[in-house]
């Protein structure tokens, strides 16, 4: 049936070439343009639904008013872009209508539009064939608008409070900021592998030595990891890095930041957002729901409570406490808080604790189970930072893939010193919880299966 469908519309194509109209132009000489979104041919009138600057416009061929109506009449389908000529009337139902006096053809459309009543069933086709879907479902189309709004907002609110946004490259020699594997491409010119990106942070890190004191990048980053409702394997992300700052002046910054951010986006979400935010303690809700004291458990406990999860043997400290506070604590907090002071095993590139060094200044922006945003006071000790990089290196010889490799440049760059800093970064996962969508259905174009 599709098929009958489109060897008619390639007929109609050759029928119009026959009779010297250009069926893809590249001009557009009416101010009256669109797509046909309906049409019915009636006698001696053609009644055309055209969608045109965002609305909608009824356009009516008449017979007697157009010299080649019997070629349009004929050849004009669902789908086509045409641009119109004429003369506005009412019709004796009162319908506002545009009677046309000159058509011309813009481009003509060779496969049939999805029905407009049933559209597109099909989770997997929706996504593979996402211009359809967009085309036939407003609320989603307006979802996409939402979120370029979203990024614009977050843009102005760090440019008015000075920071400076620039942009780093995704090409990697190692990847950094992160645990997790990266994507490997390879460089002909310099005959040499590359990593994507998988964080902004130790290019921006760099600024802070070169003198600028406020920095952020909004950008891609690729991480080589599992699918689910809350990640993507490309996907945006804003970081931001402060000089002189800690994760104390940090949080009343993300704080209101966020909150003036949903504001403006998501006004019906003020409520819960423009709470005063708790701050929880790592260690006290985490003995909560494991029963574990992290001041005191050897490698040995994390691992028997981890054994339902089936970590992998060689998994070391701060891997078994990243999984278990991901299977039995995260889920519990649902309200807007600030997660605060985890073990330094967990998280290497922030600075330690002086009340406890085995704790680090980092917190999480929680909210719904899920992490909305993540920052902390950043480690600048050079030897300090070799060491748990070691550290990370002695995992990744023991089996740990997505432990972080040493790098030698940002090291470098920290021995010629870095001032005091925090920083903080989130991605597009804040707009989908916010938006109460899977992070993929909040993708224009999400990565699919070759089909």
């Amino acid at each position: 049936m599709l098929e009958d469908l489109i060897k008619e519309r390639f007929k109609k194509l050759e029928n119009l070439r026959r009779a010297d109209i250009d069926p893809y132009p590249a001009q557009t000489p009416l101010p009256i343009r669109g797509r046909i979104r309906g049409l019915r041919k009636q006698g001696g009138l053609i009644f055309i639904d055209l969608e045109w600057q965002g609305g909608g416009i009824q356009a009516v061929i008449k017979k007697d008013l157009l010299t080649d109506f019997e070629l349009w009449m004929s050849n004009l389908d669902i789908g086509d872009f045409i641009a119109v000529r004429g003369e506005a009337f009412t019709t004796e139902a009162g319908e506002p209508s545009l009677a046309v006096k000159q058509i011309v053809l813009l481009t003509k459309s060779l496969r049939p539009l999805p029905d407009q009543w049933s559209g597109l069933k099909d989770p997997e086709t929706r996504l593979r064939r996402r211009y359809l879907d967009l085309l036939f479902n407003p609320e989603l189309k307006e979802l996409f608008v939402k979120k370029s709004r979203f990024w614009d907002e977050a843009r102005r609110y760090l440019k008015t409070a000075g920071f400076l946004e620039v942009e780093t490259p995704v090409l990697e020699l190692i990847p950094g900021g992160a645990d997790t594997q990266p994507f490997i491409t390879h460089h002909n010119a310099l005959d040499e592998d590359f990593y994507l990106r998988i964080s902004l942070e130790l290019p921006l890190k760099k600024l802070l030595v070169a003198g600028w004191e406020k920095v952020f990048e909004i950008g891609r980053i690729f991480r080589n990891e599992g699918i689910d409702a809350e990640h993507l394997q490309d996907y945006t992300q804003c970081e931001f890095y402060w000089a002189y700052a800690d994760y104390e002046e940090l949080m009343m910054f993300v704080e209101k930041f966020y909150q003036e951010l949903i504001a403006a986006i998501f006004p019906g979400k003020n409520d819960r957002w423009h709470r005063p935010w708790p701050r929880v303690e790592y260690y006290e809700v985490f003995e909560k729901y494991t029963g574990i004291n992290l001041g005191k458990a050897a490698v040995e406990d994390l691992m028997d409570k981890a054994k339902p999860f089936s970590p992998p043997a060689d998994w070391g400290r701060g891997r078994l406490i990243d999984l278990l506070y991901k299977k039995l604590v995260r889920g519990h907090l649902l309200e807007p808080c600030f997660l605060i002071n985890p073990p330094a095993a967990v998280e290497p590139l922030a600075k330690r604790r002086p009340e406890n060094p085995e704790q680090v200044e980092r917190f999480q922006v929680m909210a719904l189970g899920t992490e909305l945003g993540k920052g902390f006071s950043e480690a600048n000790d050079p030897l300090d930072e070799r060491q748990r990089f070691l550290e990370q290196m002695r995992l990744r010889a023991a089996g740990d893939r997505e432990a972080q490799e040493l790098d030698e440049e940002f090291l470098t760059a920290l021995e010629h010193g870095m001032p005091p800093a925090a920083g903080f970064g989130f991605s597009e996962r804040l707009f989908a919880v916010l938006a109460g969508r899977p992070v993929r259905e909040t993708v224009i174009y999400p990565l699919l299966r070759k089909k």
